[in-house]
């Protein structure tokens, strides 16, 4: 038993010891061709684009955005929106284009790879349609 210990303590340890980056003495710098940035500007407006020689490129556009009143939010601060799109080719060849929104709401990707959830079935959307509409008794006691 002693014995199975000490080799899964080997083991561990000897994983823990592989580096997670490559090696940088085979690791190539890839040059980046076109960069320009803008802001962020005093109307909290910025600008970002670049593209590097391997063809990766990458654009984004923010703004200062009002967010709407809610409970959590009783002051109506304002957020950052951020718009953009980023591309590049995978080592089989494959071109994988991103574009995206990330606000008050999340990140919000859209891309042709990426998985779509399914449609809510016709039934469970009335279902939940009828729920809403109808809280239950506690509910209504709550508000």
């Amino acid at each position: 038993m002693n014995r199975l210990v000490l080799l899964v303590v080997a083991s561990l340890a000897a994983a823990s010891a592989v580096p997670l980056q490559p090696d940088s003495s085979t690791a190539v710098p890839v040059a980046i061709v076109r960069s320009a940035a803008d802001g962020p500007n005093p109307d909290g407006t910025y600008n970002w684009s670049y593209e590097t020689e391997n063809g990766i490129k990458a654009e984004e556009h923010g703004e200062l955005k009002a967010v709407a009143r809610s409970a959590d939010n009783e002051e109506g601060r304002q957020a950052i929106a951020a718009q953009g799109a980023y591309s590049y080719t995978a080592p089989d060849g494959t071109l994988f284009e991103v574009k995206y929104v990330a606000d008050e709401n999340g990140f919000q990707p859209q891309g042709a790879h990426l998985p779509v959830a399914p449609a809510i079935p016709e039934a469970i959307q009335r279902s939940l349609e009828w729920i809403a509409t109808h809280p239950h008794k506690e509910q209504e006691d709550q508000q």
